[in-house]
């Protein structure tokens, strides 16, 4: 896999460049700035770009803003986006721009070298990745319309699907077999009227109601 990384914390973005490539991932290109990442990922099209939400000039949201931008010049292009603290719009404006292949983690899920490879790995592959911090802080506002339309177990379901676990992942954390969690799924798609007619995409829909998008932008 070919990253292009992005972290103005000369420590940091060090340490992942020898995390990523003890992994066996290959890191193509590294920046400081979201300038020098928009320049970088469209000299080498990596497959994957890793990217701080905060960068220089205004450590606003620079480096989301260009992972909005590749994602709209480059659809095929895996993005995951890191921040130091929960950022509930930051997240929503990401996942609201693509049907796959994004993901935001706090800083400190690097910590956890296994699970952090982990969702490195699934967004690559395709899927969608939400820290769990996030969901939890969203679990704790409570739901509006279709989402009380769930039951507890669907909930937790519908968490750890914005969490980017596959069915058997949902099934080895709630101690589930691989078919009662399909049928949970299936439950979920049909109270938050996705119909199959979206096909693969209504897992990333079904996270994005979660995040209640429409209320959020």
């Amino acid at each position: 896999m070919r990253v292009v990384l992005a972290e103005d914390s000369v420590l940091l973005r060090e340490g992942l460049i020898r995390l990523l490539e003890a992994s066996g991932m290959q890191v193509v290109a590294t920046s400081g700035d979201a300038e020098g990442l928009l320049r970088a990922a469209d000299e080498h099209r990596p497959d994957l770009v890793l990217t701080d939400v905060r960068m220089p000039p205004t450590h606003t949201d620079e480096g989301l803003r260009a992972a909005l931008v590749l994602r709209r010049q480059q659809p095929e292009l895996a993005v995951l986006v890191l921040s130091q603290y929960v950022e509930e719009r930051y997240a929503a404006q990401l996942l609201s721009s693509a049907t796959g292949s994004v993901g935001y983690l706090l800083k400190d899920r690097v910590a956890d070298v296994t699970e952090f490879i982990d969702a490195l790995r699934r967004v690559a592959a395709g899927g969608t990745v939400l820290d769990p911090e996030v969901v939890s802080q969203l679990l704790l506002r409570g739901h509006s319309d279709p989402l009380d339309r769930l039951t507890p177990r669907e909930q937790e379901v519908l968490k750890l699907m914005a969490e980017g676990r596959s069915n058997a992942g949902i099934g080895q954390e709630l101690v589930l077999s691989e078919g009662a969690v399909g049928k949970h799924i299936g439950n979920i798609f049909t109270k938050l009227d996705l119909s199959p007619a979206e096909g693969d995409h209504r897992r990333v829909l079904a996270v994005l109601h979660f995040l209640k998008i429409r209320s959020v932008l």
